[in-house]
């Protein structure tokens, strides 16, 4: 089931519901893709079409935001449990350990992603992390071959919004995975090279909160949240 905010589609389903189904997408070989919404993404997808057709060109669109299940309340909808891109994917891995899948890390800056697959490794005992490649790597062949070539089940793309989107519309139906997720700067935090908001923040859905503690100049950006509700509200 999925809800449609100001024109973008956002799914219901919580970590549990989505990580079976998209065990079921490996093992049925369906090729499946993750993305993460925002209101700032549905913001930005009411001025850029492209955008909007890429966000609902999606399998799955989780909600990541707090603001995003404000506005399903506030339309009366169904979207109760935020998921955020950083626990899908741990969700993901946590799950494939137990189903014996295979991952592959891509994106990033050069080191990152071996650094967050050893990190990884010592969380989830018995995880099958069959490649990294960072986000430098520009050769398209080399890309192509180098996650053919591990026949992983799962790729998590650390390379940015829409950035990443774009990469896995452009490749998927000619590469061997059948699950991929855009993850931003989640290789980063997985490494330890960034530090994520406390949990009592993240139990609360205010990470936002302290972002802006930590980065003042994020003001600006987070005076949309009220424009769009209000926009939400009336939609």
């Amino acid at each position: 089931m999925k809800e449609n905010i100001l024109g973008v589609d956002v799914c219901h389903d919580t970590y549990d519901e989505l990580a079976a189904k998209l065990m079921e997408d490996i093992n049925q070989r369906n090729t499946s893709f993750i993305v993460a919404i925002n209101p700032e993404k549905i913001m930005k997808a009411q001025e850029d079409e492209e955008l909007r057709t890429l966000l609902n060109k999606a399998t799955y669109q989780i909600p990541d935001g707090i603001g995003v299940i404000l506005a399903s309340k506030l339309r009366k909808g169904k979207i109760r449990e935020r998921v955020t891109g950083i626990d899908m994917m741990m969700k993901l891995c946590e799950t494939a350990t137990v189903e014996g899948k295979r991952i592959f890390l891509y994106g990033a800056k050069p080191g990152i992603a071996r650094e967050a697959k050893v990190k990884l490794e010592e969380k989830f005992p018995g995880i099958q992390i069959v490649g990294v490649l960072d986000g430098y790597e520009k050769d398209k062949q080399v890309i192509e071959t180098t996650i053919n070539e591990s026949k992983a089940d799962i790729v998590f793309v650390a390379l940015g919004s829409p950035a990443q989107e774009n990469w896995i519309l452009a490749n998927k139906d000619h590469l061997y995975p059948s699950v991929y997720q855009g993850v931003g700067g989640s290789f980063d935090v997985i490494s330890g090279r960034l530090n994520r908001a406390p949990e009592v923040f993240q139990r609360f859905g205010l990470e936002w909160l302290y972002r802006l503690i930590k980065e003042p100049w994020r003001l600006k950006r987070q005076l949309a949240l009220p424009k769009f509700l209000l926009k939400a509200l009336k939609g």
